[in-house]
């Protein structure tokens, strides 16, 4: 019958090939507004698909700086809401992980050219720089 259950596929992760950035947050504390944003991406399961939420965080204090909606995996949500953020303010430091929106040059480039530095986790999601006491002690 060949029936398969809906849900995202596996490895949505970068391929071979792109520039590998590293972890910048290992032991630093985050005590400041606009020291740290994180963005990432999730899906929200809906009877007929997925819907895909991207979202910016300030990683002390939690404010949601930019988000965005979008019913594709594409790249140009997740840039619609960089672009937002940026406009908002420029965090020292951009963390997210390494999947194929983040990688990608359109926003890499964006995120250099705003004097930002990137950072990218190698597993366990771009959340899990503030999941510790180090993230405003929360």
């Amino acid at each position: 019958m060949r029936l398969e259950a809906i849900h995202p596929k596996p490895k949505l992760s970068a391929g071979r090939g792109h520039k590998v950035y590293p972890y910048l947050l290992r032991d630093v504390p985050i005590d400041r507004v606009g020291q740290v944003w994180s963005a990432d991406i999730t899906y929200l399961p809906l009877t007929s698909g997925f819907m895909y939420l991207a979202a910016t965080i300030d990683g002390f204090s939690r404010y949601v700086v930019a988000w965005r909606l979008s019913n594709t995996l594409d790249g140009a949500f997740c840039r619609d809401m960089l672009d937002e953020a940026l406009a908002a303010g420029t965090p020292e430091v951009f963390n997210t992980d390494q999947g194929v929106q983040f990688t990608a040059g359109a926003w890499v480039e964006r995120v250099e050219a705003a004097g930002v530095r990137v950072s990218m986790d190698v597993g366990g999601g771009a959340w899990t720089t503030c999941s510790s006491s180090a993230c405003g002690g929360v």
